[in-house]
């Protein structure tokens, strides 16, 4: 005879019983490709029952504001910036800059707020160094986020500051062939 279990459904996240620090890691490369490696860490960590947002600063153009985030699975949730265009150049209109902003402050907020536990923010170095989102905010917020929450970093040119605060740096660069 064969005993049958009965196991529990869980409808949240399990916690563990310690609080385990958050790491920032910063992917850059003068080669924009690691992006790949980032989305897929997040789809990993989402479908092991990790809440994840990804933020892409710079992509627009699909209607994809943080109103209207895409979900991925049940734990992942990705905004873009409402913009009709990818941003590529520092001279936004009235419209896209404020756009920008309220993707800026949305993101701030629900990560203070603990509603994600890895934090993707894809093309920061790029939107700091646009003059789009000031570095000083930037380091503001990694250091008042929720100590739990990882966040990872993306883009060509982090700015040293963040390359200082960062607890891991994977800098991916094309091998030379001969």
């Amino acid at each position: 005879m064969v005993a049958q279990l009965q196991t529990p459904v869980l409808t949240t996240p399990s916690r563990p019983p310690y609080t385990v620090e958050g790491l920032v890691q910063v992917f850059t490369g003068t080669h924009r490709s690691f992006f790949t490696s980032v989305m897929a860490q997040a789809l990993r960590k989402a479908g092991q029952g990790t809440r994840v947002l990804v933020v892409q600063f710079l992509k627009g153009g699909i209607g994809q504001g943080h109103e209207r985030p895409v979900r991925l699975g049940q734990h992942l949730d990705w905004i873009r910036c409402d913009t009709d265009r990818c941003i590529d150049t520092p001279q936004l209109d009235e419209f896209e800059t404020a756009s920008l902003q309220k993707l800026w402050h949305h993101t701030q907020k629900v990560v203070c707020q603990g509603k994600y536990d890895l934090v993707v923010l894809d093309e920061l170095s790029l939107a700091i160094n646009f003059g789009l989102i000031p570095e000083a905010e930037v380091l503001a917020f990694l250091e008042k986020r929720p100590r739990r929450v990882d966040i990872i970093l993306t883009g060509p040119d982090m700015p040293a500051k963040l390359l200082e605060v960062a607890d891991q740096i994977t800098h991916i660069r094309r091998s030379h062939q001969p």
